[in-house]
């Protein structure tokens, strides 16, 4: 029950509410440990396979134009991504809320081997500079699409069209190698994801409910974390593009 002035307790409907309250706090707070502690795994693989001469020359080696090519080993890593997305889209369901944690850091290490090329193009001091830029962008984002009472739904259906658009141009800017587009589609990324944090945020919010038990919250919390790492991900590689210093 909640607290009645006149009575000094608490009714039904005061009590429901503050457990929620409180239970939504707490599935929030586990929600941006899990992303946050992905990101720092991501950014320590990262740093050790581009710092490593030994182990860059695992995942990568010089093309004959000069270029970075991935080996086999390099090439698993990229791909391995895209099948653990598959797997948590496909197999949540039927799989322990430990082992969706096990995937996620397994996710995070791999995509740190394919960050690691980023300390190879970009300065450090860059690296770091947009880092902190896109960290304190999405924070807002995040806040707003969580604080917001405004449906985000429709805003989404247009994000996602607009996803779908980005893909598409970046495939076919891969065989036109057009400055022009590549600039577009980075500045067009940035809207996009930005936007898809605050979308995502109040989604994951949605999907909270205080009668889960603790198999179903884990697992939806390690969903919307790893939703809100991509978002992450992707708004600070757009921002990154456009701001970062190249090496010489």
């Amino acid at each position: 029950m909640a607290f009645d002035t006149q009575r000094g307790t608490w009714t039904r409907a005061q009590a429901e509410a503050a457990e929620i309250d409180v239970g939504l706090r707490q599935y929030m707070l586990r929600v941006y440990n899990y992303m946050a502690s992905g990101l720092a795994l991501t950014g320590l693989v990262a740093a050790l396979v581009a710092g490593s001469p030994v182990l860059n020359a695992v995942f990568f080696q010089i093309g004959m134009r000069g270029t970075l090519q991935p080996t086999g080993l390099g090439w698993l890593a990229i791909v391995a991504p895209l099948g653990l997305v598959f797997a948590f889209s496909f197999g949540m369901a039927r799989m322990r809320a430990s082992t969706a944690q096990g995937l996620f850091w397994l996710y995070a290490g791999l995509m740190g081997v394919s960050m690691s090329t980023l300390f190879m193009v970009y300065t450090g001091a860059s690296i770091t500079r947009v880092f902190f830029i896109a960290a304190a962008s999405f924070c807002g984002l995040s806040l707003w699409g969580y604080t917001t009472r405004r449906n985000l739904s429709a805003f989404g259906t247009f994000l996602v069209m607009g996803l779908i658009g980005l893909v598409v141009a970046s495939l076919v800017n891969m065989f036109l190698a057009s400055s022009a587009l590549h600039f577009v589609i980075t500045v067009a990324g940035v809207g996009i994801f930005a936007g898809l944090t605050a979308w995502d945020t109040q989604k994951i919010k949605d999907m909270y409910w205080v009668g889960d038990d603790g198999e179903i919250a884990g697992k939806k919390a390690v969903m919307g974390a790893l939703t809100l790492y991509l978002d992450f991900i992707n708004l600070f590689i757009m921002l990154l593009r456009l701001m970062g210093d190249r090496r010489q």
